[in-house]
């Protein structure tokens, strides 16, 4: 089975040096489990010519906003919608997750709560309760009319979406791991990006495991048998 990544932005370069950019992560995480993988780069206009270009597609976070104004958003909307309507699979990490509910009529704002960065507790259908890698201020603040919640943290109450059968989105990050999370924190970020104590109490959370394994194994089930993978309907 093909996995299309849509590659929305890049980590910081000094993450890429040490880990790869966010092609790289999502492949060490989903060719074990047999798919081969593609990416175009849609935030440099890079778009696949069909939907059917992969059985399955995966849009991936960003540093941007998905309601800032960059020529990729509204293509990117369009190729979502049509994925959706050709019941076509996708999946959508962090801004991925965002960019989707935007594109199915939904709301994404800046949390007035502030920032979630490092390792974060989430109750997830079909997992429970997990601990993942979070790293945003953006969230979806309005559902879609076709999204249904199966995920959610303290602070963030649409974290997982689930559209019928086509569609499975996540606000965390399966493919951040401790290592690759230590890396963003020891970056070199503008002063004022992130608010103090921010990054101090993401470090001292990153001593303790987390379950990204058991979300990208969910992600990947769902990815070919669909929503039983997340939700079993009675």
């Amino acid at each position: 089975m093909k996995l299309g990544i849509l590659l929305c932005g890049d980590p910081p370069l000094s993450v890429m040096e040490q880990h790869g950019d966010f092609s790289d992560l999502f492949s060490s995480l989903f060719t074990p489990y047999g798919f081969e993988i593609q990416t175009w780069r849609v935030v440099d206009m890079v778009f696949p010519d069909n939907i059917t270009d992969a059985d399955v597609w995966l849009v991936t976070g960003s540093k941007h906003g998905a309601y800032e104004d960059h020529p990729f958003i509204a293509p990117l909307e369009t190729f979502i919608r049509d994925c959706f309507a050709a019941q076509r699979r996708m999946t959508g990490i962090c801004f991925g997750h965002q960019i989707i509910a935007q594109a199915m009529g939904g709301r994404v704002e800046k949390y007035d709560g502030g920032w979630g960065i490092g390792r974060t507790a989430y109750a997830l259908d079909g997992l429970g309760d997990v601990h993942l890698n979070a790293w945003h201020q953006d969230q979806v603040t309005t559902l879609p009319p076709s999204a249904e919640v199966v995920g959610a943290s303290p602070t963030c109450a649409n974290a997982a979406l689930l559209y019928g059968d086509t569609i499975y989105t996540v606000q965390p990050h399966p493919e951040l791991s401790h290592a690759t999370i230590q890396s963003y924190l020891n970056a070199d970020w503008p002063n004022g990006v992130y608010p103090d104590g921010v990054f101090a109490a993401a470090h001292q959370s990153l001593t303790l495991p987390n379950d990204e394994a058991a979300l990208t194994a969910q992600i990947a089930a769902f990815l070919t048998s669909g929503r039983s993978a997340v939700k079993r309907d009675t």
